[in-house]
This record gives structure tokens, sequence and C-alpha cells, in this order.
């Protein structure tokens, strides 16, 4: 080697921070492509896999019946899960009457078929036959929707001497119910029924249109949305705001948000994305499910809502709640057991049956699980005992354990997002402690937003705020009336009926017509609720 070719310490030098600068940028494309396939592989299993978040051991569990402890070792997991190869070979039986318990309230229309009496003849000897039995066979009749039209006749009465002996004859009329919207077709049954295709059953005002053309009955969607919006602004409100009162003085709450788009608002783009909001009551006292329209996901629009109520409020990690007054806010362990679940999934699939870190921050989360299902039917004061007792233990080790992760996880990857979710949620995550009517988690208000979510992909969108207004009240009411054991059709016709003939400014009114009322006719309860 000649002395020109010896490199000098410069390019010694420059030639190693180059090479160092390389290796720490493939290592930052490693990480990146590592994060792409991450999410590329959670999002083909949110495409194409099974929604579901049980993990294998909670599935053997539901197909045996039994729960198996996670405190168990491996040894007795294996021994619980032995019948499982017998699971396949049992077939449920049907348990005798069920068809009866099921249908029993249904009305009974007989069919007898008999021999005529010169049938009724023996083929062998000639001899007269007798009835020696019956068989019955039973079957579902259907009778679609009947439409009619009913004409309320109001006759006008006066007097016959005063017509022609005084100055002045009085005129009575007699009683007849209000409508529940003067000048048009609309019946209590009508717009109950109409309210009831698509807030309860999601059908759309134009498939309905669709539906009575084919029964040669002409109504367009938009004697319909009139209908509607009439019903929900101007009579089902009231019950709206009645209920609205009632939630603010509970004191364990939950609330939710989702998107909807509206078309026509002033001063937005159609595309741009509204909110419809959820608040619900949580244990104790009767159910009330309330959805309010806002236009966006600001934090005023809770504690506009929320004034004056002072609790405990189910949220998830959304920090829109986080300003509200006078509220302790309980977060959401499915959320957090969740991420986990999302971050097992978007592993390769060598490693998800490894012992990643991934699967025992799960572990973590199904053990907090396993101990609320322990204590599902015990009272408040039960709960929160063996809440202190059991799940303490358990979040003090799973706190310790997500800090030591935290120095050693990438914040970025799907398990730093599950790390990091659940140490800026921990004093929410751990206040269900506090109360023994506390939930561990919040899906009792995914549950009662989900009718909505389901809706609005048949419906697609609002075409004004005034509409998606009208929709956040007629939800409101289906659901609390579901929630309460009523049937949606016969509790909205039932409203229709009576809210144009009480005075709507009498409490006692109102009072009496709310979800659980005991004077509500018996045919708006559902009799197997």
């Amino acid at each position: 080697m000649t002395k020109s070719s010896v490199p000098t310490i410069e390019q010694v030098y420059s030639l190693e921070q180059k090479c160092a600068s390389l290796e720490q940028q493939n290592e930052e494309l490693i990480r990146k492509i590592a994060w792409y396939e991450e999410k590329l592989r959670l999002q083909y299993k949110r495409m194409y896999a099974a929604s579901s978040e049980r993990t294998e051991a909670e599935n053997i569990q539901l197909r045996l019946f039994n729960e198996v402890e996670w405190e168990n070792d491996a040894a007795d997991a294996e021994e619980a899960a032995e019948p499982e190869q017998q699971v396949a070979a049992h077939v449920r039986k049907k348990r005798q009457g069920l068809r009866e318990e099921l249908l029993g309230h249904l009305p009974v229309e007989r069919v007898e078929y008999r021999l005529l009496q010169e049938e009724q003849v023996c083929g062998c000897c000639g001899g007269q036959m007798h009835e020696m039995s019956q068989e019955v066979r039973k079957e579902l009749k259907i009778i679609p929707a009947q439409m009619s039209m009913v004409e309320h006749v109001q006759y006008i009465y006066a007097c016959r001497h005063c017509e022609h002996n005084e100055m002045k004859t009085p005129i009575v009329k007699a009683q007849m119910p209000r409508p529940v919207q003067p000048g048009s077709l609309a019946s209590p049954s009508a717009v109950a029924y109409i309210m009831s295709k698509k807030f309860v059953e999601g059908m759309p005002l134009y498939r309905q249109e669709q539906q009575f053309i084919r029964r040669n009955v002409l109504l367009s969607r938009q004697t319909m949305a009139n209908w509607v919006l009439h019903g929900a602004n101007q009579w089902l409100s009231k019950i709206y705001h009645r209920l609205h009162e009632d939630l603010l003085q509970r004191r364990y709450l939950h609330a939710d948000e989702t998107t909807l788009q509206v078309l026509h608002e002033s001063g937005r783009a159609a595309e741009t994305k509204s909110y419809m909001w959820l608040y619900r009551s949580g244990r104790g006292g009767p159910p009330i499910v309330l959805f309010n329209y806002q236009p966006t996901r600001a934090k005023e629009h809770p504690k506009k809502f929320l004034t004056g109520f002072k609790g405990y409020l189910h949220v998830d990690g959304y920090p829109g709640y986080h300003e509200l007054e006078d509220v302790t806010l309980v977060g959401c362990w499915a959320h957090a057991r969740r991420k986990f679940d999302e971050a097992l999934k978007a592993l390769p699939a060598t490693k998800r049956n490894a012992p990643v870190a991934a699967k025992q921050g799960l572990e973590y989360c199904n053990k907090l699980f396993a101990i609320e299902r322990k204590c599902k039917d015990a009272s408040p004061e039960e709960r929160y005992a063996g809440r202190l007792e059991q799940s303490r233990p358990v979040l003090d080790a799973f706190l310790a354990w997500l800090e030591e992760q935290k120095a050693n996880v990438l914040p970025k990857s799907t398990f730093g997002e599950a790390v990091t979710y659940c140490l800026n949620q921990w004093t929410k995550l751990e206040a269900f402690l506090l109360d023994g009517h506390l939930e561990i988690d919040n899906n009792r208000s995914e549950r009662s937003i989900k009718p909505f979510v389901i809706g609005r992909k048949n419906f697609l969108f609002a075409n004004t705020p005034r509409g998606a207004t009208a929709s956040a009240i007629a939800y409101s009411i289906v659901e609390t009336a579901k929630e309460n054991g009523l049937n949606p059709f016969t509790y909205l016709q039932y409203l229709f009926e009576r809210l144009p003939n009480v005075d709507t400014d009498n409490p006692d009114d109102l009072a009496a017509l709310l979800p659980w009322s005991q004077t509500l006719p018996a045919e708006v309860h559902n009799r197997r609720s």
C-alpha cells in the first residue's frame, strides 16, 4: 500500500460518522417498517377477522361453561380444558314448552278438519266411525300492517228554543281528542309506526315510501319527514326535557359520542363531521338514555348538557370531559384491554403465541374482569369490599409493570400506545374502586349508542340540524323505552295520543307518561320484558 492510499485521521473520523448516521437511519427505517406492518396487520384484522376481543382462554371458558381462574397454574388450566373434546359432540336439547312460553300470549285461530258424515263409514265392515283422537299442527300466521282511513266526526249541538226566542244561541261541541298534527292525515299510530321503523328498525324514509307504494298508499318521504319533525320537536321533546332533568339528579352516569354528517348546516361544508353525544344513567334507578346533537366535539357541549350534575361519570379517554366541575371521571377498562388486544393482533402470527409483553398486559386486564364477574350479583357494599381486597393488588402490580415497560417500549408502536394510554388514564382507570355502584368499563354507553351507529349505516346523514335534533330526541325516547321494558311502537303511539290532550306544563301530567310510570297501560309493556 502506497503512502498516498492510507486514509487520514479526518477521513476515518468522517467515515465513522457516516457509518453511524447510516446505522441510525437504518434503525429508524426498520422501526418505521415494523410500525407500518403492525398497522397493516391490525387494519387487516379489523376488516376481515372476527371482531371478538375474547382471548382463547376466555373462549374455552365460554364453551365449557366453566370459569378458569387466572391464578391457577398451567396444569390446572389444562385439566379444566380436557372436556373440550367432548363439546363438539354435545347437542343442546330443546327445553320442553319453550315454544309455548315464547308464543303463548298470541291469540289462537283454530281451524278444524273433520270427515263429512257420509265419510265416517268404516271401509272394512261398513260400521259407523267415531272421533278417536286428534293431531294438532301449529303455525305462526303473520298479517302485514293494515291501513285504513279514520274519520273523526264531531257533532255540534244548539238550542232550538234559544234560536227562536233569544238573542244568542248556545253552541256545544261533542268532545273530540286533539290531533297529533292539525291539518294533516297524521294519526298517533301512523307517526309512531314511521318513527318506530326509522329509529328502532333502521329503515330510512325513502324505503318506507317504497313500502307504502307497494301497498298502494301514496305517502311521500317529505310528508313523513314533516310528521317525524313535528312529532319529535313538538311532543316528544317535552318527555325528553323531563328525562334530562331526572338524569341530572342521578349519581352515576355514562357518556360517549360518535360522528354524524349533516348536509345543510350554516357556515359548514357538507362533509364536515358533526357529533351525536350520548348520556345515560348507570346503576340505580330506572334507566335513562339521552342523545344530544351538536355540530362539534368541543368540551363546552358536555359542560352545558351536564350543568347541575354532581357525581361519577364513566367515559373513555377523550379529554373533552376533563373540565367538568364536581364530577369524578371513571375510566374504561374495556378500552384499555382493547389496546393490548390490538397490540397482540398487530404482531406477526409467529409471535402471537409467544410470552410477549402485550399478552401479559392483556392478562392483567382479564384478571380484573374475572374479579368483576365474581361480584356481578353482589351488593354495592360487598362489591366495594371485594374490589379493595382482590382488584387493588392487581392494579398495584399492573402499574409497576407499566412503569417498567414504559422505559423499554417504542411509544409509537401499538404496544407502546397501549402502555401510554393506561399510564395517562391511570387515575380514571382506578376510580372504579371508589364506589361499589361504579362499573369497570363504559360498555353500558357503548351498547346504548350502538342502535344509532347501526341506523346511521342506513340513513348515512341528516339533512339539517333540526332533523338531527329530532333524531336525537326520537332515539332518546325509543332507547329509554326499550331499557324500561316497553314496546317502542305502542309507547310512541300512547304518547302521541296523550300529549296533545294533557297539560304538558303540569309536572304530574308529564310524570304519568314517563317510561317507568305505574299508570302506563298494559299494552305498552313488552310481555316478555
